[in-house]
């Protein structure tokens, strides 16, 4: 879902579907469907994928005037691909090794 990192604003995930594992200030937590993850500012954390099947998540958080963030290194993360290898607070370097976005239309069978 996104690179180790925190933010100076909360975020909360709500899981719809699917398995999931958080990797929050080094800790792995399971994730299941109805699972509620409320980060405060500034707190690492990455989710990612887990169990055979596809995962839902939803992601909210506030948007105020803060705008620091960086990704950091992390060695829990890093066992499951998401951690960068050195702390940025650039985001086009933290998913440099990645291929660029694109846009997909929704196909059928996607969703549980």
């Amino acid at each position: 879902m996104a690179m180790y990192h925190w933010e100076d604003e909360q975020e909360d995930f709500l899981v719809i579907s699917g398995e999931a594992l958080l990797v929050v200030e080094g800790q792995e937590r399971p994730l299941r469907a109805w699972d509620l993850v409320h980060c405060p500012p500034r707190t690492g954390h990455v989710i990612v994928g887990a169990g055979s099947g596809p995962c839902v998540v939803v992601g909210v958080g506030t948007r105020g005037t803060g705008d620091e963030s960086a990704y950091t290194v992390d060695a829990t993360a890093a066992k499951h691909d998401a951690s960068v290898e050195e702390e940025t607070t650039d985001a086009s370097a933290a998913y440099a090794r990645f291929p660029a976005w694109r846009t997909a239309p929704y196909e059928e069978g996607w969703l549980p």
